[in-house]
């Protein structure tokens, strides 16, 4: 005789592994690792439209953490952060990072309210989040540099962006900075 509910446990185990290993924000992130390898290769003034298409792309399958009502709270966030109601802002995202605190995005955004504040070494921490979850975020890259720059640091600077540049080398604005602290720095002569 068969027991029902062996039965049926072990099919929702079953259930359960198939949706856990199928979910979309694991989907989201192998797309977004082929976006980011295809946006490295495009270096040259030709390639700016398609790279900046890419990192729309990116930054698009970023703000998703497969999770609804994580979605919302980084929704609610970036408009309070449009808004400039800073504690509004920290409030949803740090609601955000505390219950998904595998989200970069979340970190991200939140990095991006500290710096808003000029609370740089909030804004630090949080970069640091986001680039241990992903490596290859080169908006928090890109604002370690402008944060490094800012506290007069220009060695720091350049070297976050010119990570920023490594994963995204047809960004007008992160190559005018790393010729701009090179020349500064001596690492480059005219």
């Amino acid at each position: 005789m068969i027991d029902l509910r062996v039965t049926f446990n072990t099919l929702l185990s079953a259930l359960a592994v198939c949706y856990a290993t199928s979910l979309p924000a694991q989907e989201i992130a192998r797309d977004a690792d082929t976006l980011l390898n295809r946006l490295g290769t495009l270096t040259s003034e030709a390639d700016a439209a398609e790279a900046q298409r890419l990192a729309n792309e990116v930054m698009e399958r970023w703000s998703h953490s497969g999770s609804p009502a994580m979605d919302l709270l980084l929704v609610r966030g970036q408009e309070a952060i449009a808004d400039q109601d800073w504690p509004r802002a920290i409030a949803h995202l740090t609601a955000l990072t505390d219950h998904a605190p595998e989200f970069a995005e979340g970190w991200n955004q939140r990095a991006t309210a500290f710096f808003l504040m000029d609370r740089y070494g909030q804004a630090i921490a949080d970069i640091e989040q986001v680039l241990i979850l992903e490596p290859r975020h080169f908006g928090a890259l890109a604002g370690l540099g402008i944060i490094m720059e800012q506290l007069g640091d220009q060695d720091r600077a350049l070297r976050a962006f010119r990570a920023a540049q490594q994963v995204f080398p047809a960004e007008e604005n992160v190559n005018a900075a790393v010729e701009r602290l090179e020349r500064e720095t001596g690492e480059r002569s005219l």
